[in-house]
């Protein structure tokens, strides 16, 4: 009856936030009208494969090579398996503590201690012991079940933290290829831009030959083409940091490049986003199931604190055997046995053990409060993504249109300038208009596929529809 209790706070997840959506009543997304190319699903379900729905061969064996070498990921896993054996270690303690010793000796005593009476006056010997110790502590208060309640929790936290490593490393890796076919668009944009450039360079240069314009005017164009070649080098730089990163997520070092090369219609939007409901999120994110299993470890700690002031049962039992010659052990006469037990309280400690009970008291209300933090954090991340893909949507129509209302007007300026009708600083800022509704329209692209990768990293990332990985047959894993 007694061992059945045990001291301390029971665990209870903490219930769902009361709120019924991301954003503020009248902000929020209408899930039933799509946006440009995309619809918000409520309640959808989140694959765990999502990255596949950016329909990306190259994408989808870059984040399959990422999964199987990433190092993070590897110690992730290796700290899974850390917290799970000390937790099935932590559980040898609810059983006896058995031990086998055998001790030899050989002895030689003064003359003046060997007593008559012994079996042998003989002043040097050998002794030979034998025996098993049973130990067991009782666990009457549950103190040993909270602490095993504890490591328990503290193990579900690192499965989850791993988790959250491959959630953000498959994010990262799609980012960054995402980035990538950013920076090609980026240069192949300027250079189209350096392209038309130096094509009306050659233009007023015949014209500077022919008499019909000042050297100045030539001055001023090739001014305009140098400034944009030198946006060429800073692209080249971020392009060439971007594929190591990519090979440093992937496990490779830089020098080992990555065949795949990513240009941004090497993606399709995902034409459908789920959306899960508020309650739901607290299910799904790794870092709030972290913050849950560490709050969960520091209440079953609050209870290893309370049973360390309560008192200790032991119980002790020895058996064996003793003799002079080793062929005598275990014979008729050599046998010995204990059983003991003990009790013990303490009775003085200068209030350690109470403070260390505060301690632990205090430390669960330090995780209850990071617990919430990081439940706003996820909340926020979510209500961030779906303003994000809002304004995606909006900058990318704009952007198309502002490229294309540039394009017709350099074509425009391009015949007049043949013909010798324009003015000059018309041109520099029609080209530069040109320039930067290009580079505008390649990273709205990019950001509004960058947002939809946010948004499933936002929700969770779909770990819990994995399928459980099939048992090995015949030592082949399937």
């Amino acid at each position: 009856m007694l061992t059945g209790c045990a001291v301390g706070p029971d665990f209870q997840p903490p219930p769902p936030p009361g709120v019924s959506g991301f954003l503020p009543p009248g902000r929020a997304p209408a899930t039933s009208n799509p946006l440009p190319g995309q619809q918000l699903v409520a309640g959808a379900s989140i694959p765990d494969r999502w990255w596949e729905l950016f329909r990306s061969r190259h994408l989808n064996d870059l984040i399959t090579q990422g999964i199987i070498h990433n190092t993070d990921l590897q110690a992730a896993e290796a700290a899974v398996r850390v917290a799970q054996a000390t937790a099935l270690a932590q559980r040898g303690a609810l059983f006896p503590l058995v031990t086998g010793d055998f001790n030899a000796t050989r002895e030689k005593q003064a003359l003046a201690t060997v007593t008559p009476t012994a079996a042998t006056n003989a002043s040097t010997f050998s002794l030979y012991t034998a025996q098993v110790t049973v130990t067991y502590v009782a666990d009457v208060f549950g103190g040993t079940r909270r602490q095993i309640e504890s490591a328990d929790a503290l193990a579900e936290a690192q499965a989850f933290q791993r988790e959250a490593v491959q959630l953000t490393l498959t994010a990262n890796i799609a980012n960054a290829a995402i980035q990538e076919a950013s920076l090609r668009g980026q240069i192949a944009a300027t250079r189209r831009v350096i392209a038309l450039a130096e094509r009306l360079l050659e233009i007023l240069r015949r014209q500077h030959d022919l008499g019909q314009i000042a050297l100045t005017d030539v001055a001023t164009q090739e001014t305009a083409l140098a400034q944009a070649k030198l946006l060429l080098p800073p692209l080249d730089k971020q392009l060439a940091q971007q594929r190591d990163l990519l090979a440093f997520l992937t496990g490779r070092f830089p020098a080992e490049d990555i065949a795949a090369t990513f240009q941004i219609g090497s993606f399709r939007l995902p034409r459908t986003l789920p959306l899960s409901v508020p309650a739901d999120l607290v299910r799904q994110r790794p870092d709030i199931r972290v913050a849950e299993a560490n709050l969960h470890s520091a209440s079953a700690q609050v209870g290893t604190a309370i049973a360390n002031r309560l008192p200790k049962i032991t119980l002790t039992a020895n058996a064996g055997s003793t003799a002079l010659a080793l062929s005598k052990l275990f014979s008729p006469g050599t046998g010995f046995w204990l059983v003991a037990g003990d009790a013990a309280q303490t009775v003085f400690d200068a209030g350690t053990l109470y403070q260390r009970q505060r301690a632990a008291e205090e430390a669960f209300n330090q995780s209850t409060a990071q617990y919430r933090s990081v439940v706003l954090t996820a909340f926020q991340n979510v209500a961030d993504t779906l303003r994000a893909l809002q304004a995606d949507a909006r900058s990318l129509s704009a952007a198309i249109a502002a490229e294309r209302a540039a394009s017709q007007n350099i074509e425009l300026l391009r015949k007049q300038v043949e013909e010798g009708q324009i003015s000059l600083p018309i041109l520099i800022t029609a080209q530069q208009a040109y320039l930067q509704t290009q580079l505008a329209r390649v990273q709205a692209q990019a950001a509004r596929l960058s947002d939809s990768v946010a948004l499933f990293q936002a929700l969770g990332g779909g770990w819990w529809n994995r399928p459980p990985p099939v048992p090995p047959v015949d030592g082949v894993l399937q």
